[in-house]
């Protein structure tokens, strides 16, 4: 594995009561792209949460270069190089596509260097260019999904953070998204975390995996090996009795 970027130990989170996680640990490599797999509710949302400081943990440690991040506010990770692209997109819709964009720019100053990121982010994605003075609101869905992602990568993350990408959307959707992710991980070395409930793609896009269930992290290993565990082959590619992600339970 190359260098830690992104370290998390014993990594526990409640929701009143109710733990979501129970003490997990989870490493992500310079440059590498890593994917966390699991049914609804096993607590991956919760995890990437936690790691761009939307909630706070009730015990454990997160490390971002070697260096303690945990106290650190949400808006402050950002500047630190750590950007989510959310579940659901969760984008402005009242406000055009260039707009959405600059919002992910909130952190930063240079003004020149922004609107280059800006006109690479219109290079990986043309359709938000050619949508730039739209509502964000009417885009597709799919076309919201690049905006998102977009919004994200106009912060100039060392990690990114993406959750459900593909959720909705076709297959060729997905597939161009993917793909999209790949050259951005290859060109600039961006390094990503990736929740997805689509565990055939994850694992094709992914060098690494994690697979949770039920706020513990029960399988790690490389996504070569876990796409051919017969395990992961029977709960989350399709090949046993048991379906893929079980019955819907929130996050």
């Amino acid at each position: 594995m190359a260098t830690p970027l992104l370290e998390i130990r014993g990594l526990r989170v409640k929701y009143g009561n109710v733990e979501a996680l129970h003490g997990i640990d989870l490493t992500v490599g310079q440059g590498e792209i890593v994917t966390i797999l699991g049914a609804n509710g096993a607590g991956k949302s919760t995890t990437l949460r936690a790691i761009s400081g939307l909630v706070k943990p009730s015990a454990g440690e997160l490390l971002f270069d070697g260096r303690p991040a945990g106290a650190i506010p949400a808006h402050e990770r950002v500047k630190l190089g750590i950007a989510q692209s959310p579940e659901g997109r969760r984008i402005f819709g009242t406000l055009t596509v260039r707009e959405n964009l600059l919002l992910g720019a909130f952190t930063r100053t240079d003004e020149k260097e922004i609107l280059e990121t800006a006109r690479w982010i219109y290079q990986l994605f043309p359709v938000l260019e050619q949508r730039r003075t739209q509502l964000a609101g009417t885009l597709s869905g799919g076309e919201q999904q690049m905006l998102a992602i977009g919004r994200a990568l106009m912060a100039k993350p060392r990690v990114l953070l993406l959750d459900e990408p593909s959720l909705g959307l076709a297959p060729l959707l997905v597939k161009a998204i993917f793909q999209t992710v790949r050259e951005i991980n290859r060109s600039t070395g961006v390094t990503v975390l990736i929740v997805e409930q689509n565990a055939r793609a994850a694992l094709k896009l992914a060098h690494r995996g994690y697979v949770m269930e039920v706020g513990r992290i029960v399988h790690a290993d490389t996504a070569e090996r876990l796409a051919a565990d017969e395990s992961v082959q029977n709960a989350y590619l399709g090949k046993g009795t048991r379906k893929a992600g079980g019955a819907p339970k929130p996050h």
